[in-house]
């Protein structure tokens, strides 16, 4: 058990950088949808793209404690894991919320704890390379 703790604390972090992140994401998403009245996945593409960035600033600083020079590399590689995940994220709120009617935003929820993983696992084997 205790070689798998620096990475149950790495995914701790992680999810509480997610937790951050999915308050930009949502508050961006919800004044852009409800309130600008934009395109609900314009608005939702918005939000992931401000929480990202805002994901990859803490999980390098906190989460994975970064030394890296290579920051350009670094966050190309966040950002290209993310838009993956962006569209994981808007495929399973398609899908929930269009073809089964679900709520929005609960289908929003899913998606992202979904994206979670798909994020952390990618983040964690090649972003930061643990």
């Amino acid at each position: 058990m205790n070689a798998y703790l620096p990475i149950l604390l790495r995914m701790l972090r992680f999810c509480l950088v997610g937790a951050s992140g999915m308050l930009v994401d949502f508050a961006v998403t919800w004044l852009c949808k409800e309130r600008l009245r934009w395109n609900k996945y314009v608005s939702n593409s918005l939000g992931f793209v401000l929480a990202a960035t805002n994901n990859y600033i803490w999980n390098r600083l906190w989460t994975f404690q970064s030394q890296s020079t290579e920051i350009a590399r670094e966050y190309s590689m966040f950002v290209l894991i993310s838009l993956i995940g962006l569209a994981l994220n808007n495929l399973i709120i398609y899908l929930l919320h269009e073809r089964l009617r679900w709520n929005f935003y609960l289908s929003k929820l899913i998606a992202i704890g979904c994206v979670t993983v798909w994020n952390f696992s990618m983040n964690y084997v090649f972003t930061f390379r643990a």
